[in-house]
């Protein structure tokens, strides 16, 4: 017959369980193992987030200057261009940059150039003339990094003058 030895603590007085050696636990180097590669995918996790934020706020940027270049051309559309009067915002050539600043103090700039000629290469003025190729085009003032230096928002449009 075979007999155990107990082992008794003596504080609780109870019996001390012996561990198998498969029932240890983690070792010191597989926990800092871990917790490596928990924190590489961390970082690369939050890497993708600050991606995301940063292209999100590309594509408000766009809409915004989106929005802006829709209400340069209802101003454009609603200029006088008749045989008697020519508003000036319709005037030949390349006009002033202007500023608009948003109410969240984004900053973006409006250029404008009107082609009396369109169909002569150059920016011609000719008052005379009863066709005009208008270009406008709204930029952010202070672009991030990345596509948002190198898209501007553009429309070309013509006007023909009316009665």
């Amino acid at each position: 017959m075979k007999t155990t030895s107990q082992h008794i603590d003596s504080k609780l007085n109870t019996p001390l369980r012996i561990v198998k050696p498969s029932e240890k636990g983690f070792t010191l180097v597989e926990v800092g193992a871990a917790m490596l590669i928990l924190l590489i995918s961390l970082l690369g996790v939050t890497a993708v987030f600050a991606y995301a934020v940063s292209f999100n706020a590309g594509n408000s940027n766009r809409a915004r200057a989106l929005v802006i270049l829709q209400q340069e051309v209802e101003n454009l559309r609603s200029a006088k261009f008749t045989p008697t009067k020519t508003d000036t915002l319709l005037a030949g050539g390349t006009h002033a940059t202007k500023v608009v600043v948003t109410p969240d103090g984004g900053s973006f700039s409006i250029n404008l150039t009107v082609d009396d000629d369109p169909f002569t290469t150059g920016v011609q003025i000719n008052t005379a003339k009863s066709i005009k190729e208008i270009t406008a085009s709204v930029t952010l003032n202070r672009p991030t990094a990345g596509w948002q230096t190198s898209v501007p928002s553009l429309i070309v449009l013509r006007r023909v003058r009316g009665n």
